[in-house]
């Protein structure tokens, strides 16, 4: 229990300028009052009323804290893994710098908005690794984010299966009661190109489950060339690769799921939008716990003050006229 909340030195410094000047202010009265022979005990009810509800004004200001109190604090949050694609497409410039370095900046946006939240990364090609584990540490996020790169993962085409089972795996581990399952999130980040065949397989699970799945396409419908070492990427027959965005398999995904597709393009950035839909999904409840509370009791001293300002008012003694 604490008589007085925390108070700073300039509140402190106000205090003892008014008691200096309300001390000089009853001096005054009480000076006057013996010149002009007036009895004392005419001004000491208006005296004793006053004095009385400055006080209680003062120990208003101090933010008196008494009696105990239990208040329960509730741990909520959501597990938000990020699937990214680290394939050789991801360096195609058809978005500015490129595809990756667009994602990585947005990706620090996502982190940040959800920083009470765990969220993990796993980056993947057509193999699938975990780069962060479920984490409430930004730093960490930070970091793997800024380090991701194409040359992490192997460069044999794109499949969305296996980051997806990884990130079923995830989750699972850290699975709560079935009514908490909605609070579980995936989101994938590619420029489309699928070549897997198991995709639809893992969407079906994923949907069994109940998480939540949104998928953001990067790249233009365009598309542009892929830098390799001083030159661009060709195929077998010696022809300039273009990677184009494709926005099919993705919002298939989506859709599979009962969840949403974003997209990032020259022109359009919704990336705003996917934070807000993830927002609005409920958090589970991680853990309670019980603690003691002190609250503030000014008003008590406040409705006091104020009562015997009223009477003050209300109250006529016959002194004299300063």
């Amino acid at each position: 229990m604490s008589l007085f909340g925390e108070f700073g030195w300039m509140e402190g410094l106000m205090i003892v300028i008014f008691l200096v000047g309300y001390g000089l202010y009853l001096g005054r009265i009480i000076k006057i009052s013996r010149t002009l022979h007036t009895p004392f005990k005419s001004i000491f009810i208006k005296l004793f009323l006053r004095t009385v509800f400055m006080s209680l004004l003062i120990i208003a200001l101090l933010g008196p804290t008494f009696g105990e109190s239990k208040r329960e604090i509730k741990s909520v949050g959501k597990d938000i893994m990020i699937c990214v694609d680290l394939s050789k497409s991801m360096d195609a410039y058809d978005v500015q710098p490129s595809r990756l370095e667009k994602v990585k900046f947005e990706m620090k946006k996502i982190a940040d908005a959800f920083s009470s939240d765990r969220l993990g990364i796993i980056i993947f090609s057509s193999e699938a690794f975990m780069q962060c584990p479920l984490t409430y540490d930004q730093n960490a996020i930070n970091l793997f984010i800024e380090t991701m790169n194409t040359s992490l993962v192997p460069s044999s085409g794109t499949d969305f299966a296996p980051p997806l089972r990884m990130a079923l795996s995830k989750l699972e581990d850290n699975e709560g009661p079935s009514n908490q399952q909605k609070s579980k999130v995936i989101v994938l980040i590619s420029d489309g190109e699928d070549f897997g065949d198991e995709t639809n397989e893992i969407a079906k699970e994923v949907e069994d489950k109940g998480y939540k799945l949104f998928t953001l396409g990067v790249g233009t419908e365009k598309g542009s060339q892929i830098m390799a070492g001083r030159g661009y990427k060709t195929d077998k027959q010696g022809n300039t690769v273009i990677s184009k965005l494709n926005t099919s398999s993705l919002k298939l995904l989506a859709s599979k799921t009962d969840g949403e597709y974003f997209e990032i393009n020259e022109s359009r950035n919704d990336v705003n939008k996917l934070i807000n839909t993830i927002s609005k999904i409920e958090g589970q409840m991680r853990d309670a716990r019980v603690i003691d509370a002190s609250a503030n009791r000014y008003y008590y001293f406040l409705l006091a003050a104020l009562i015997l300002l009223a009477l003050d008012i209300l109250i006529s003694v016959k002194t004299i006229t300063i």
